[in-house]
Formats: structure tokens, sequence, C-alpha cells
């Protein structure tokens, strides 16, 4: 795949393309990109993405605090693998916002060499987003862009998109989310130093600092998960909480108990990868019953994350 941003259209082939924020990359979002990619194959175009690398609502009301399932790097390394010719990762701006849908198009087919547009089956753009498909339709005919009404993605068992998955995973249900995700939700970000408290009680672990301020956190509770350190995979259990046995007061931590290792990793970039949540945070009334709890989440989890 060909990342571009900043471009002229001479840079790109003539293409096949279909709009969106793509947030998470989930199964409804790869269905409509297979869509893409066989009407370019059947047309012998390239076939193209196209996104934004902020959320829209973010650029119109700066106050907007997006919960994201994906990074704009994380976003187009899933796009990547979707077998896509092109990214065209446009800035969302308030001039592109106040375009109408025809005039987008026309700087689409103008710029960017886009002869068809798919275009989801419940998607709108342009100004207020009053047009709808047929409007699209008329004006393609205007411009010489064919439009395409892209079929919805149909699964008789989820509901599959990206609020519904923020959901899911606001309320902790990792597993279903990964069920709509094509792949277990992860958060990348560095390993800082913590309260020291997991060694003394027998269970060290490794603190994450999240990339991104604004992707979204999972609920609070333990959770059996992957764990990824350079190029190794190892396993292990997740606490994301108060800490409220310990007194931790208002500060949130994310830390992981890594299966049969010990070695020094502070500062370096880990990947947890969450696979099953097992309980809610819960205070008990002493360290011992802290421990005693923590044992049974080591067997517990260690069970599930034997199955995979």
């Amino acid at each position: 795949m060909q990342l571009h941003t900043e471009i002229s259209g001479k840079e790109l082939l003539p293409n096949v393309a279909t709009i969106g924020f793509f947030d998470g990359v989930h199964r409804g979002h790869r269905f409509l990109i297979e869509q893409v990619c066989e009407a370019a194959a059947v047309r012998g175009l390239a076939s193209s993405v196209i996104t934004f690398p902020v959320h829209p609502r973010k650029v119109m009301h700066p106050d907007f605090h997006s919960e994201l399932l994906t990074t704009c790097d994380e976003k187009t390394a899933l796009l990547a693998d979707t077998g896509i010719d092109y990214c065209i990762m446009l800035d969302f701006t308030p001039d592109l916002a106040r375009l109408s849908a025809k005039q987008f198009m026309a700087v689409l087919k103008g710029d960017y060499q886009v002869q068809a547009l798919v275009i989801g089956y419940d998607h709108r753009f342009g100004h207020n987003r009053s047009e709808d498909f047929d409007d699209y339709v008329r004006y393609g005919q205007e411009l010489g862009m064919e439009v395409i009404l892209a079929q919805a993605y149909s699964n008789n068992e989820m509901t599959v998109s990206s609020s519904a998955i923020r959901h899911l995973l606001l309320e902790g249900d990792v597993s279903e989310a990964a069920n709509c995700l094509g792949y277990h939700f992860f958060l990348n970000g560095t390993v800082v130093n913590g309260y020291h408290v997991g060694r003394k009680i027998g269970f060290p672990t490794a603190n994450l600092c999240v990339n991104d301020p604004e992707k979204l956190v999972p609920a609070d509770g333990v959770y059996a998960v992957n764990v990824f350190l350079g190029e190794a995979k190892h396993t292990g259990m997740l606490s994301i909480g108060y800490r409220p046995t310990l007194n931790n007061g208002l500060d949130r931590s994310i830390e992981v108990h890594i299966f049969h290792f010990d070695a020094d990793i502070y500062d370096q970039p880990m990947r947890i990868s969450f696979i099953r949540r097992t309980r809610s945070e819960l205070k008990f009334d002493s360290i011992e019953e802290l421990i005693e709890q923590l044992h049974k989440d080591e067997a517990e989890i260690t069970a599930i994350l034997s199955l995979q």
C-alpha cells in the first residue's frame, strides 16, 4: 500500500475509491474495502481508501474528546493489510468541511484521479451531509465519475460499527469486540515506573503509558492478555483501574503481570492485546486477600490463554 498525503493527481493512477474515517478498520470496513478492490480489478484500475488523520468532529469542535479504537498510525498499518493500493490521507479542514458533496467529488476526480466512488450504504458526506445516494449518482454523471452503492456488511450475530465496538470495550467485553473487529483490541505504549508494590507481593508488573491520550482504554477490571515486546510474545494478566486496596487515589493505572518473565523493560515500547475480561476491579480488606485473589486470577487466566 502506498500512503499519500499532500500530492498531485499525477502521482496516482486512476482509481476506485471509498471515503471514511475507518476507526478500528473493523469487519464492516474490510467488507467495504473488499468491494472497492473487486470493483477496481473489474475496471482495471487501482484501489484506494480516502481517510483523515484526525476525527472530523475534532476539527469542527476542538473540545470534542475522541475515544479512538485506533490511532492514525495504527489505522494506517491495518489498512495496509487489506490489499488496498493507496491510502490517501486528507487533512480535514474547515475549508474542506464547507465543500458541497459535488465540490468534494470534483476534487477527488481532478486531484486524486478517482474514476469510481464506492459509497457505504449508510455513508453521507459534503457540507451538512444533506444529500443522498441519488444526488451522488447525479453529480457523478456530471463529473464523469461512476458512483457505486456498497453492499452492507451482514452478520446476524452482531452489530458491527465503530460506535458499537466502543460500547463493548467500555463495558469490558473485549471478546465480543474482537469478533466485531476481526482481531484482538490492543493498546500501544511505553513501560513506565509504577509504585513497585507488585514486586513486593510476588506479582511484579509493567505499567503502560498509552501513546495517544485519545486512544480508548477498556473498562476497569482484570484481563487475560498477550504482551508484545519487540518481536517477542508473552502472556499475562492485566489490571486497569485505581487499585482501591492500595489507596491509589485518582491515578488510573494500566499494569500487566507478564508470566514467567523477569527483565528490566522500563522505557521500552509494549503492546497489550486483550483476550478476555475475567472480573471487575475489587477492593479487598487486606493485602493478604488481594494476594489470594491474584493467585486465583493467575490460574484462571493461564487456563484461558492455554486455549488460544
